[in-house]
């Protein structure tokens, strides 16, 4: 029987043969990882060491060669063997393979001895090539961290040996370099400085010979700077003195500045870069580029909905189509000073940003034109089809820029009012967005605050049945009393709620006030049906978890009438999960509320998802009403929706009425129930009730 630490990760779309393999190889001893796709294989790799990996060539997606040609870019044949298994007569292909960096391969219909045999050799290979590394480190303390640019500090004389080695990972001959300590510390970049004498010294003052290890940056002779990974040990004398330190330095400038999941660049990578950039305009002050950032839009929602695996793989199909959309991507090491290149990087989660050099305004939009046209096409995932869209800031480079951090936060502002004109879209970035910045910054800080200090109020507008003139509910609409400026609009404040999900308190607090108020109404105008009250529900409150017991806990502590409650779910959770949103409104349902779906008409909802979605009431959208007047087909298309609606037993509510001809068009249309101007403007409280004071008087006349 043959043991192993590390499991062996078997990679095939096809679950019979990953099943029968996997069930043969745990007889002989071994623990097995199975992944039926090649995505599901990175995501493996990503979250734990295998020992070995067997590997499918022909997979649909992300096949067994293009998987191979990822992991050779991040695994050596040496660190991860790798056998190819093939159809019998596939030359072509183990070929490829082979060329490709692939340890061995065996053949379909696979036959397991020599497969185990083969599989044996590669992992004793690889653990003789382990055993002998790890003993040539032990032979020699100099090369105890690694094999790579050696060091030997004689700490009496202050005089350093540095390897040919040494001297050529940073760009220089041997001559260049002499033996002072200075020669290695002028060259760490300012930040990295301090702290790495720091920890020498603590290892010269310590009294146990301790390996030494820390990351810093070194200085290039390019000019770019390189991660470093410098390691020694220290040896002291009798009298516990340090005297000697030697060890190694490690370029691993890859490993911290790409990202494992896409590929890409990573924030460090870019930072460098974009710093690289600066210096050459700094030199060169006519020297144009520009950098582009970007987000996706709704990448939450697919992230929550369909799994973060899922997520995962938009993340590599949008760096794979980012890297076709720019002029050419990244080269593979870092490019000296004199090169051009456009380099994509992932930043974190899903913000990615673009270095563009020597483009002018007009080369930067067309790209970004080119990379919002590519995000906006379908993609596929594994059995799924999603859509997303991306926001692009753009900040051009004739700004004065002198740290990668400001022409960052400028891309970043523009990104966001990208966003905030509707997403989908791409904003240049000038001197007045960082004012709008900053205010944005300070609505915030305010907006906070205004959670603590209780600045919301409510204001009610009626909802009319349109037959009778008959006030038989009301919307609750929430307005911010600023202490400063005032009333400000919900419009204003509403969507920078939701972003920083403050959103939630704010919509319970709503919906508290708002069942308060009508508990008090139902006992002060008693009518048979009662009154209603609707209250907006958030797409960021829908998703919440606990929203169901959220809504039945202030409905017991306000002791309103769950049937006299309406929640307003707008048209744009019908985005997400059909299945998933059905549930959840069910839930609600079985509350006894009532449920109306908000803004009818923009866009999102079909009919078939409609009809599964357990909603009493649709609210046509008041861009509807308003226009409805216009020979443009608009109440034909009002027309359409009541017949809609009525076919799915659904009530209506059109909102947004605001002139008489309005009115009496809908009523014609037989429209149920309106809301509007024509009728009142939200009001207060008190003004509220002596609104239903009137109707009633009318209603009795």
């Amino acid at each position: 029987m043959t043991t192993s630490t590390k499991p062996l990760l078997l990679v095939d779309d096809d679950t019979t043969n990953l099943d029968l393999l996997s069930r043969r190889l745990k007889r002989a001893g071994y623990t097995t990882e199975l992944a039926d796709s090649g995505y599901e294989a990175l995501d493996v790799l990503a979250r734990r060491e295998v020992e070995l990996v067997l590997l499918d060539s022909m997979m649909p997606g992300l096949s067994g060669i293009d998987l191979l040609r990822q992991l050779r870019l991040r695994f050596s044949p040496a660190r991860l063997p790798i056998i190819m298994v093939t159809a019998l007569g596939e030359s072509e292909r183990v070929v490829e393979a082979l060329n490709l960096g692939a340890n061995d391969y065996i053949s379909k219909p696979v036959d397991f001895p020599v497969a185990l045999a083969r599989i044996k050799a590669q992992i004793e290979r690889k653990r003789g090539e382990d055993a002998l590394r790890q003993s040539e480190e032990r032979y020699a303390l100099a090369a105890r961290g690694t094999n790579d640019g050696l060091w030997d500090w004689d700490l009496e004389t202050q005089r350093v040996y540095f390897s040919t080695r040494w001297k050529a990972m940073l760009g220089y001959g041997d001559a260049e370099i002499g033996d002072s300590p200075d020669e290695w510390m002028s060259r760490v970049h300012n930040e990295d400085r301090g702290p790495l004498q720091a920890e020498l010294a603590a290892h010269w003052d310590a009294t146990a010979n301790k390996e030494c290890a820390i990351e810093h940056r070194l200085r290039h002779k390019d000019g770019s700077y390189r991660w470093m990974l410098g390691r020694g040990v220290v040896e002291r004398n009798d009298h516990d003195k340090a005297v000697r330190m030697a060890g190694s330095l490690t370029d691993i400038t890859g490993s911290k500045t790409f990202d494992p999941l896409t590929g890409l660049p990573n924030r460090t990578f870019f930072h460098d870069k974009l710093l690289a950039c600066l210096e050459r305009v700094a030199q060169d002050p006519g020297y144009p580029f520009a950098v582009l950032f970007l987000d996706l839009d709704r990448f939450k929602v697919i992230n929550d909905s369909l799994g973060h695996m899922a997520g995962d793989e938009l993340l590599i199909h949008v760096a794979q189509r980012l890297r076709s959309a720019v002029r050419s991507g990244p080269p593979p090491a870092p490019a000296t000073r004199d090169d051009a290149h456009d380099v994509i990087a992932r930043l974190g989660g899903d913000e990615f940003a673009i270095l563009l050099e020597n483009v002018d305004a007009g080369g930067a939009i067309r790209i970004a034109e080119r990379i919002r046209e590519s995000i906006h096409a379908a993609f596929k995932l594994e059995t799924k089809e999603v859509f997303t869209t991306a926001s692009i800031g753009i900040a051009l480079g004739n700004f004065g820029y002198r740290t990668p951090t400001e022409i960052l936060r400028d891309a970043d502002t523009a990104m966001y009012q990208a966003k905030s004109l509707g997403r989908s879209r791409f904003e240049v970035f000038h001197a007045g967005m960082r004012a709008q910045a900053v205010a944005r910054l300070e609505l915030e800080s305010d907006l906070r605050r205004a959670v603590d200090n209780g600045e919301f109020v409510l204001y009610y507008q009626p909802k009319v049945r349109l037959k009778t003139d008959k006030i038989v509910g009301v919307e609750a609409l929430i307005r911010w009393r600023h202490p400063e400026r005032g009333i400000v609009p919900p419009d204003e404040f509403i969507p920078l709620a939701e972003e920083t999900g403050l959103i939630v308190p704010i919509g319970m607090w709503v919906l508290r006030e708002a069942c308060t108020a009508m508990h008090r109404w139902h006992a002060e105008f008693p009518t048979d049906p009662p009154l209603e009250i609707s209250v907006n529900v958030s797409v960021r409150q829908f998703r919440e978890p606990d929203l169901q017991a959220r809504i039945a806990a202030v409905l017991a502590e306000t002791q309103l009438d769950p049937a006299t409650l309406q929640l307003e779910i707008t048209e744009s959770v019908l985005m997400d999960d059909v299945d998933a949103v059905a549930t959840l409104l069910a839930s609600l349902k079985d509350l006894g509320v009532g449920l109306k779906i908000d803004d009818f008409g923009t866009g999102y909802a079909s009919l078939k998802c409609l009809s599964r979605l357990p909603f009493d009431v649709l609210k046509i959208d008041r861009s509807f009403v308003v226009n409805m007047s216009k020979a443009d087909g608009t109440g034909e298309t009002i027309r359409a929706i009541l017949l809609l609606a009525e076919n799915l037993g659904m009530e209506v509510v059109a909102e947004g009425i605001e002139r008489k001809d309005q009115l009496l068009e809908l009523q014609s249309l037989h429209c149920d129930y309106g809301q509007g101007y024509y009728f009142s403007p939200p009001v207060e409280q008190e003004a509220l009730g002596e609104l239903i004071r009137k109707s009633r008087a009318r209603s009795a006349t």
